[in-house]
């Protein structure tokens, strides 16, 4: 049976396949399709009474027949367009009579037109466009053949290897030459070298060129996407295994480091300026983009299948509670009251799990401080992004090779104290440095914030009573909860929806202590079916009348 495959940009390619025949992204598949839209086995043409029919086999996408969302459906017809997962198959002919699986071997595609006895196909990986729309083939390497493809990831190796010999950059110090002139002097060696020998063909040498120069003195792969709006994480689980997250979705993408030697010099080269190292030593590392983008690196063997890299982009837009109104992330009263919270020098917490916009938020809280007042922010990587021009941020450090030197959130908030800071915001909370937080709070420090990872406000409660007693100072339990209720004022709780979509899903207010458990009462909430609900009970810090203003 003989196939016409065409992708969205409208690129074709040929095939012929032997009955039945199951199309999926799973590589024993006799068309491969590696798509996330398509399942690992998305579907099957099968031979019935003679005719040939297409059978879904339950795909999340489906299979659309001329238009038409179909199951089961046949006898297909010449001129027969099939779509699956964007994909489009169009048929152009059975052959003198529908094959049988068993007359005819199976084997692997090498090249673009797949003659009869070569049923098995493959297509290219997708990629992504900048709007972060589906596209499915990645740009020049589509019209390759397979055997091209990796013939180019052969000479990307080859020349990313003979690159970094030209250019020695060990011996030199890159201090003394600008980035521009260090990414020209690496495109002319590139260039020279191509002409010297290259196995690729002439149309692809450019696109070759531009890839290995990026690696070699740039951030190769990443690029693209840090310079993406739409993209707000990405994640590399392998060297040639990149995942982005656009509007709260993962997807995979195409664009990949050429070995993992290419991604570890990537990673020093983002960590020199911040003076950090990874190596079996100190397998694991923290640290920020110029951009300030946060950036977290596992060295294999740690991360068992190779190094793994994650970034955390923020937006480059500084963000006010007007941004998240118009995204439906909380209420307009919601959004009152914390602007009250704020000015009235409320100590606010904000809870929440990984990724649900902790940060985010306390950079839109903060400008509601009055750009009087001085703040000091404490962190382990430094994200937050405030508008003020009275603002000191602190970032931790850890130990060097000789185990000297580190600099913990702990030790940072007590200089902190010596600032004469108005407020102090905790970036995020992980250990004994939530007491020495509490007690600035408690002290002349009203108005302070931090984060904390948990998935409610009662939990975030326990979480922060198991750091106070980590100081190691012997508190009753009594004690250490008192000291909490003294201290806090507000949770704010985040999540994130199924969809995606991230919202404050409560603000509860810490009342006191009762019966030797601090109690909390919420003023605001989510619920699917009613959306953000207001309580109606009173808070001690903004009125109901102002809440509703």
């Amino acid at each position: 049976m003989n196939l016409e495959l065409e992708s969205e940009l409208g690129a074709t390619r040929l095939c012929a396949v032997s009955l039945p025949a199951l199309i999926g992204r799973d590589p024993a598949c006799d068309v491969v399709l590696p798509s996330w839209r398509i399942a690992r086995q998305h579907a099957s043409l099968l031979q019935r009474a003679g005719a040939v029919y297409i059978q879904d086999h339950g795909s999340l996408t489906g299979v659309q027949l001329n238009g038409k969302r179909v199951y089961d459906d046949g006898p297909l017809r010449l001129g027969d367009v099939l779509v699956l997962g964007g994909f489009k198959l169009r048929i152009t002919g059975f052959g003198q009579e529908v094959p049988s699986r068993s007359d005819v071997a199976v084997s692997s595609l090498k090249s673009p037109l797949v003659a009869p006895e070569q049923p098995s196909f493959v297509l290219e990986e997708p990629r992504l466009t900048a709007q972060g729309e589906q596209g499915f083939f990645t740009p020049g390497q589509a019209d390759l053949p397979v055997s091209d493809s990796e013939l180019f990831r052969q000479e990307q190796q080859r020349l990313h290897q003979a690159l970094l010999s030209a250019l020695e950059l060990e011996r030199r110090d890159l201090s003394r030459v600008s980035d521009k002139q260090l990414e020209q002097e690496a495109f002319d060696c590139l260039g020279r070298l191509i002409q010297a020998q290259c196995a690729v063909p002439k149309h692809e040498q450019a696109r070759l060129q531009a890839s290995v120069c990026a690696e070699a003195v740039g951030l190769g792969p990443l690029e693209p996407l840090l310079a993406d709006t739409s993209v707000s994480e990405i994640m590399v689980n392998h060297y040639d295994r990149v995942f982005v997250e656009q509007a709260g979705r993962l997807q995979a993408h195409p664009l990949v480091f050429s070995s993992e030697s290419a991604l570890r010099a990537i990673i020093d080269r983002i960590l020199a300026p911040l003076g950090r190292r990874l190596d079996i030593s100190s397998p694991a590392v923290d640290g920020r983009l110029a951009d300030g983008s946060r950036f977290h690196a596992v060295l294999s063997p740690i991360a068992v299948k190779g190094t793994c890299v994650t970034i955390r982009k923020f937006p480059k837009r500084r963000l006010g509670l007007e941004d998240l109104l118009q995204t439906g992330s909380l209420s307009p009263e919601m959004a009152y009251f914390l602007q009250q919270a704020v000015q009235r020098r409320c100590n606010i917490l904000v809870s929440g799990g990984t990724g649900t916009g902790k940060t985010t938020l306390l950079n839109v809280l903060s400008t509601c401080i009055d750009s009087g007042e001085r703040i000091v922010t404490l962190e382990d990587a430094a994200e937050l992004q405030l508008q003020h021009s009275n603002w000191v941020a602190l970032e931790s450090r850890p130990a060097n090779a000789e185990g000297q030197g580190q600099v913990d959130i702990r030790s940072l908030l007590r200089q902190s104290l010596r600032m004469r800071p108005d407020r102090i915001v905790v970036g995020e909370c992980r250990g004994a440095e939530a007491f020495d937080m509490l007690s600035a709070m408690n002290t002349g420090h009203e108005g302070s914030m931090g984060t904390l990872h948990a998935n409610t406000p009662r939990d975030a409660l326990s979480r922060l009573e198991g750091m106070v007693l980590m100081a190691g100072l012997d508190l009753p339990l009594l004690v250490v909860r008192e000291h909490i209720a003294r201290a806090l004022h507000i949770i704010v709780q985040l999540s994130r929806l199924p969809d995606g979509k991230r919202l404050v899903h409560e603000i509860v207010e810490v009342t006191g202590i009762e019966a030797q458990r601090i109690q909390l009462q919420t003023l605001y909430s989510y619920r699917p079916e009613f959306g953000f609900t207001a309580s109606g009970l009173r808070s001690e810090y903004v009125s109901p009348s102002e809440g509703q203003a």
